[in-house]
């Protein structure tokens, strides 16, 4: 689809999004707007990069900085009007997308920033101490050896504990306060930590995170 990307700009800021608005999404069983949604940015050789807005997806096509792209298209953006042809400009982006000239080495695996939500996220909100299942503002990062003797704040040393089992251990190790872990913490891959860190993912957007997961063997309960 050939744009004028005049089309996109303001006399006034040269923003190449101040002009435009995401109002009609066109994937099945959609209803208006979701702000939340987010787009899955690639570099050029396929390897995801991360999340991207809607806003930032534009610029990239508004420049042609994109390389290709997958999946049927899932929102569609009304620019301004075109002063050659009258006619008003629409984007019609992608839920995938591969962007020129952004390129991650192929033996760099990012380590994921570890935050509570993440955590969470990964123990899917599970205690791994009693094991029930909690809402997110009554859940807590325990350190499984605690900081104070010398554990670290890293996520192969980091649980879910609910308020209560974490009062419960204190200042001990799981074996010290007889509360062994449900399951071994471990560092989710950069793939996993995309799939957690977003709510919203279309299906052709966990097809592909899901292709290309790591082999590995599932997660190992405690002893």
């Amino acid at each position: 689809m050939e744009t004028d990307t005049a089309t996109y700009r303001t006399a006034h800021t040269g923003d190449p999004t101040a002009a435009l608005h995401a109002d009609s999404f066109v994937f099945p069983g959609a209803a208006g707007f979701f702000p939340n949604l987010r787009l899955l940015g690639l570099d050029a050789h396929g390897r995801a990069l991360d999340w991207m807005s809607w806003q930032d997806a534009t610029c990239l096509y508004a420049r042609g900085a994109v390389a290709w792209t997958l999946g049927e298209p899932c929102l569609s953006v009304h620019g301004g009007i075109n002063r050659r042809s009258g006619e008003r400009s629409i984007l019609r982006l992608h839920p995938i997308i591969a962007a020129r000239g952004h390129v991650r080495p192929a033996a760099i695996d990012p380590t994921p920033t570890l935050t509570n939500q993440a955590l969470f996220a990964r123990d899917q909100q599970l205690c791994l101490y009693c094991g029930r299942q909690y809402h997110r503002g009554t859940l807590t990062r325990d350190h499984v050896q605690p900081v104070s003797k010398g554990g670290r704040d890293i996520w192969e040393n980091v649980v879910t504990a609910c308020f209560h089992c974490n009062s419960r251990k204190g200042n001990r190790t799981p074996q010290q306060a007889g509360m062994p872990l449900l399951a071994v913490p471990y560092r989710p891959s950069w793939i996993e930590h995309l799939i957690l860190s977003n709510r919203n993912i279309l299906a052709d957007q966990m097809a592909f995170l899901k292709a290309q997961l790591p082999a590995k063997k599932p997660r190992r309960l405690a002893v």
